[in-house]
């Protein structure tokens, strides 16, 4: 991708042409709106910028999956797998915006980041019983277990602040799961327990990991009292050696499709996360009033003062999230009334209730409470209601004859109260 933008500032070029004595070449800002500076100052402030921009994602797989062989209670199902995904990415902006030399337009640093990426998967479900067995308190029940390994090898340019990074890791997760029927369903109708166990991991994107820097300006108060300036530099960007986030999630759960009651089922799962490294900023102030806690992040000049604040993306909140998830289905069928078939009447209940969400924003911090609110920064922002769920009714016309095929419905979303942002 190649990118061309004109009308950009060069900050030395503007200097110069200000300072300027000669006319015929220095720039004037105070020319009014029928006023013109020369070509050759308006070339001098002016300029075009080019910047090229690439990414490639080479990708392999190999996977087999099958039955292994034959239980009493079924067959041993099973899947195996290879993967490999490698991922290039290259920003060169223009000399001018690199070197931190532009107004009025983004400054940042040029990047590039390379990652390559192994992994295997292996999953087994086994069947120990069946409902051919008849087995009391185990109508039915069978067990999943899976596990996911990756393998990251990633490396990133050096930029101004910081040199030529390689960082290494690997992330192995296992999923367990159960679903298990107690009784045969003549007796009470189909009744089925779960429960599942999973780790899960998000890793950093490219750009999370590349430390190229973009610049802004921040009111910085120093703890030393040595920095005369409070408008201080700060450089953000990413982190070459960013973790990745990492979650421990159960959850369990029941399906009930009861016998005296045709059409209708209904289910309930409660769950549990536990989300942890979740990358994010933590400020450039907090860094300043730690700066033991941040090892070069801080640079000073020779008498002290602060030069420059880098705020690189880390590893550092945590949050527990868990709630219910509920729906009832219930299809009446018109035949059932012995008068003919007049099609299916489909009514649902789906919802949400959203119990904890407690954030910690920072190491060692006081967790928060965001259930119920609207988070308007941070890592995670957005309502957060305690119940959302939608109620819906659908008709759909019998078979074999002209209503065939013809659905007709209306469905309601409802989101409960929650407090909203209040910046005004």
């Amino acid at each position: 991708m190649s990118l061309v933008g004109g009308g950009g500032v060069s900050a030395s070029g503007l200097r110069d042409a200000l300072l300027d004595t000669d006319p015929a070449t220095a720039f004037n800002p105070f020319l009014g709106f029928f006023g013109r500076n020369s070509n050759a100052a308006i070339s001098r402030v002016y300029v075009t910028q080019h910047e090229t921009a690439t990414f490639e994602l080479p990708l392999g797989y190999f996977t087999l999956n099958g039955d292994a062989f034959n239980l009493p209670a079924g067959p041993v199902s099973f899947a195996l797998g290879l993967e490999y995904r490698g991922e290039r990415s290259s920003d060169n902006p223009d000399s001018l915006t690199t070197t931190f030399n532009s107004v009025g337009g983004g400054n940042f640093e040029a990047s590039r980041v390379n990652r390559d990426v192994w992994a295997t998967y292996q999953e087994v479900r086994i069947p120990f019983t069946s409902p051919t067995w008849n087995f009391p308190g185990a109508y039915s029940l069978e067990f999943d277990v899976a596990e996911r390994e990756e393998w990251y090898s990633q490396n990133s340019s050096p930029t101004s602040s910081s040199k030529a990074a390689h960082s290494r890791y690997n992330a192995q997760k296992p999923k367990f799961s159960v679903r298990w029927q107690p009784l045969d369903p003549k007796w009470i109708g189909a009744l089925t327990l779960r429960g599942t166990y999973s780790e899960a991991f998000h890793a950093p994107t490219v750009t999370e990991l590349s430390p190229a820097g973009g610049e802004i300006f921040a009111e910085i108060r120093d703890p030393r009292h040595l920095t005369p300036e409070n408008n201080v530099e700060v450089l953000i960007g990413g982190n070459p050696l960013l973790l990745p986030e990492t979650a421990y999630e159960w959850s369990y759960g029941a399906v009930y499709s009861p016998k005296w009651i045709k059409g209708l089922t209904l289910s309930a799962d409660w769950w549990h996360i536990d989300l942890r490294n979740a990358g994010g900023d933590v400020g450039p102030q907090f860094i300043v009033d730690h700066e033991g806690e941040f090892p070069g992040f801080v640079i000073r000049d020779e008498t002290g003062a602060i030069k420059r604040v880098l705020d690189r993306t880390l590893n550092i909140s945590q949050a527990i999230v868990e709630g219910l998830d509920y729906e009832a289905i219930y299809t009446l069928d018109s035949g059932i009334f012995g008068h003919g078939d007049f099609g299916r009447l489909t009514f649902t209940v789906n919802g949400t209730y959203l119990s904890r969400f407690e954030f910690e924003a920072q190491p060692n911090s006081r967790r928060i409470g965001l259930s119920g609110q609207f988070n308007s920064a941070g890592t995670f922002t957005g309502s957060l209601p305690h119940n959302r769920l939608f109620v819906s009714a659908f008709y759909d016309g019998p078979a074999n004859t002209w209503l065939a095929g013809f659905d007709a419905g209306a469905t309601v979303h409802i989101t409960g109260q929650y407090e909203d942002d209040n910046i005004f």
